[in-house]
């Protein structure tokens, strides 16, 4: 076995391995023990998320300019990964409705029941906390921009707003900006609990994105759903890396950022894609080939940011 196949081996079975593992215990307990998907998603949505994001947040030492910074090169890699999803669609001539799903698939990555523990096992604390400033970001943009796509114009710009303020993460983070902000002292009978909950919030992510896998089916338009599949793990992350130079991420940020932008498409897409009636199945076999797949790019890249 040569040096770079070790490598690959040796970072895919610490840092992707563990993950997996767990989403196999999600899939099982899906598919044999009848456990609903539903309810543990929105368990982890509501409370386990915000809790997350707020304790990572004060416990990091990341100041607004660091915050800001990562906000805008969410917004470059969702304008740029949209954009190169319009122009892979012209060939396919995808109707209006499998356009807006095709769009909302490749621009939605799962930064947060995937994208959180796989950072903090390759790249630790320091960098799951910029990790957790992108996750907000791409929540929020799952209740506005992710909606639009999946409502296909059938929704107003106001009720896509008002969607950012059912992201209950994006409470979180706004509680944590203030504590911050203040400068004020959590009393531990209150941190302790948020920590607790904290502690829980990635395992059972995962748990939820194998519980996920569970419900593949097997795609009718492969074309399609492999185009979709190579924007999302290839060319967005090779778009990413130039816009984290540009914008002027470094260290732990940089690699924080970059192994964000390559997460396969978000679970959150099924959801909608049903409630706006967008192409489910579509959707659906998007989010499961590209996690399935993802263990072959994502290695790649964490390799190639540990050596940066």
């Amino acid at each position: 076995m040569t040096d770079a196949a070790a490598l690959l081996l040796e970072i895919f079975a610490n840092d992707l391995l563990p993950v997996f593992a767990i989403a196999g215990a999600g899939f099982l307990l899906a598919r044999f023990a009848g456990v609903q998907v539903q309810g543990v998603s929105r368990l982890t949505l509501h409370v386990l998320a915000p809790a997350l994001v707020y304790d990572v947040l004060v416990s990091s030492t990341l100041d607004a300019a660091q915050s800001s910074r990562m906000a805008l090169f969410y917004l470059l890699v969702a304008t740029s990964a949209a954009m190169m999803a319009r122009l892979a669609a012209i060939p396919l001539r995808l109707d209006r409705r499998t356009l807006s799903a095709f769009m909302l698939v490749v621009v939605s990555s799962n930064s947060g029941n995937y994208g959180l523990p796989v950072t903090q096992l390759a790249f630790g604390r320091e960098a799951l906390a910029f990790a957790s400033v992108y996750f907000v970001c791409s929540a929020i943009f799952s209740y506005t921009g992710g909606v639009l796509l999946a409502a296909s114009g059938r929704r107003t710009v106001r009720e896509a707003v008002a969607g950012l303020f059912r992201v209950p993460a994006f409470y979180g983070a706004m509680a944590a900006l203030a504590t911050m902000a203040t400068g004020a002292t959590v009393p531990t009978i209150v941190m302790r609990p948020i920590s607790m909950l904290s502690d829980a919030a990635l395992p059972l992510m995962i748990l939820v994105l194998g519980m996920q896998i569970a419900r593949a089916t097997v795609p009718e338009r492969p074309i399609v759903v492999a185009a979709a599949v190579i924007v999302s793990l290839v060319l967005t992350p090779l778009a990413a890396i130039g816009w984290a130079h540009l914008v002027g991420l470094r260290g732990p940020a940089f690699q924080a950022g970059v192994l964000q932008s390559s997460m396969p498409t978000a679970v959150m897409t099924t959801i909608l894609a049903l409630e706006f009636d967008a192409q489910p199945q579509f959707v659906t076999s998007v989010v499961c080939i590209a996690t399935l797949l993802s263990p072959l790019t994502v290695t790649v890249l964490i390799a190639y940011l540990q050596r940066g």
